[in-house]
């Protein structure tokens, strides 16, 4: 009963997907401003394009979002106290079957007592603890100067997400259920020039066993370069650009990205689609989350190690599927409870859907006309439901959708508008010129222009009809692109993150 009153109530909820086209996930809801340590900011799912690695799906959640470079003396580790997840619905009912579990501990060297030098001397000399994360250069095989060392565990759970059966992930090479994470990058004196630091980060990914699975896999955590691009002022200050800028395709790289110079955390997987799949499904369906304690006391004698003591059951705080979500459509009254929400639960959001509020936005502000048929079918199928044949499975809630079966796109012919080039006039033809199916919003590539794509679509791109969609072929975008020639063609395909200094003054 309650899958079909979902289906039913969100009939027209793909605006979740579509209406949210101005920023991705960073500071989207009022409560996550409090704790950006556990603000999920993107969430991509895709077949792997590096070479030899088409039988793989690249899964990759960021977190912390407007990373300045320069963020010391204490830097952007992960919460110690939160679990980080990414979710894999298989069967297509909405409800997670398989989730892939992180836990970070953060240590002060010295036994949690810090790295210490000796002012003074004779009788004046005393023992001293440093205040920096460092207190010189750092190179994986000298970890010696690294005051902050920072590591992770990771689980697969198959099943619920709480209930189900919980078993470590492993290094392949030894076996240890214990990973490091690179330390950010606090500057070149600290970590050497930007090729000396990826060479440093890149010997923290990881050949993994994943229990249950005959292949291995990979994992990678650590701070990479701000992954978004999106022109975030004018875009919240009621889209404040001129209107012949934004409707022009021409312009679609006027603008510098300003998120550029920030940084993230990734929590990237690489994982085989057999370990993946169920049966004979090929779709699956993927989300991230974290999760904190539900009860805090903050220690009046606080330490490194417990500046507060957390209990009770875990409670989600932060959820990511489709993009652009939580910015734009869910009101200010209910971000926080999108965030703590699961997909198969996505009716009680209906009110917020079936009215989207970004294309009236658009038409009032530059005359641009909005769809005018309700409900908008289009938008279901392309973000809540999937097309049928392509990349549905069964299920109507907000979450990615992969189609495992299509073919990975080589980095060099990538498509940034994605699968959105694979239709015309509303119906879906794979001859066309430009058409990627393996783009979003089948899954989600780093190179693919959601903004873009979105603010599109929402404007009825997908709609046959003039009458009901007059504004359906005018190539609305930002005027900062997206595009795979921004990334790697290896994983985690993420770049190397701004240094926090770079030796000569900045």
């Amino acid at each position: 009963m309650r899958a079909k009153k979902l289906a039913a109530v969100l009939t027209v909820a793909t605006t979740l997907g579509a209406s949210g086209a101005m920023a991705s996930s960073h500071r989207e809801a009022p409560f996550i401003t409090k704790s950006p340590k556990v603000d999920a900011t993107d969430f991509y799912m895709f077949r792997s394009y590096e070479a030899d690695r088409a039988d793989f799906v690249t899964l990759i959640a960021n977190y912390i979002p407007f990373q300045e470079p320069y963020g010391g003396p204490n830097f952007f580790t992960l919460d110690s106290e939160a679990l980080y997840e990414i979710h894999i619905d298989n069967n297509g009912n909405g409800e997670e079957d398989l989730t892939f579990q992180f836990r970070f501990t953060n240590t002060l060297a010295n036994a949690n007592n810090g790295a210490t030098l000796t002012i003074g001397t004779g009788a004046q000399a005393k023992t001293v603890a440093v205040p920096l994360f460092n207190v010189g250069p750092i190179t994986t095989a000298d970890q010696s100067s690294l005051n902050v060392q920072e590591s992770f565990t990771l689980k697969v759970v198959r099943g619920d997400r709480r209930t189900g059966t919980a078993k470590d992930v492993t290094n392949a090479a030894g076996g240890s259920p214990t990973f490091r994470k690179p330390t950010d990058y606090i500057g070149t004196k600290s970590l050497g020039l930007p090729a000396a630091y990826e060479a440093y980060a890149k010997e923290h990914i990881y050949s993994v066993n994943i229990p249950d699975c005959a292949t291995p896999g990979k994992v990678f955590v650590g701070q990479r370069k701000e992954s978004f691009a999106v022109n975030l002022g004018p875009v919240f200050d009621l889209v404040n650009a001129p209107g012949a800028t934004i409707t022009n395709a021409a312009n679609r790289n006027a603008v510098t990205n300003p998120l550029a110079g920030n940084n993230i955390t990734t929590l990237a997987l690489e994982v085989p689609i057999a370990c993946l799949k169920a049966g004979t499904q090929d779709v699956i369906g993927g989300w991230t989350t974290a999760s904190v304690r539900q009860a805090r006391a903050i220690n009046p004698s606080p330490t490194f190690a417990k500046p507060s003591r957390e209990g009770g059951a875990w409670q989600q705080v932060s959820r990511l599927g489709m993009p652009l979500v939580n910015e734009i459509v869910i009101g200010l009254p209910d971000k926080d409870k999108f965030n703590a929400s699961e997909p198969k639960d996505d009716a009680q959001f209906a009110t917020y859907v079936t009215n989207p509020t970004l294309p009236a936005l658009l038409e009032t502000l530059f005359g641009t006309k909005a769809p005018t048929v309700f409900p908008r079918t289009d938008l279901v199928t392309a973000f809540l439901t999937g097309v049928t044949g392509v990349n549905a499975n069964g299920s109507t809630a907000e979450m990615q959708r992969l189609n495992m079966a299509l073919p990975a796109t080589a980095k060099a012919t990538q498509n940034n508008l994605g699968a959105a080039g694979c239709f015309k006039d509303g119906k879906l033809d794979t001859s066309l010129t430009g058409c990627d199916p393996a783009g979003f919003p089948n899954g989600r590539r780093p190179g693919d222009d959601v903004v873009d794509i979105e603010l599109r679509v929402a404007m009825g791109y997908l709609l046959a009809d003039d009458t009901q969609a007059p504004s359906r072929n005018t190539a609305f975008h930002d005027a900062v692109l997206q595009d795979a020639s921004q990334f790697d063609a290896t994983f985690p395909y993420l770049r190397t993150p701004n240094a926090g200094a770079n030796g000569d003054g900045t």
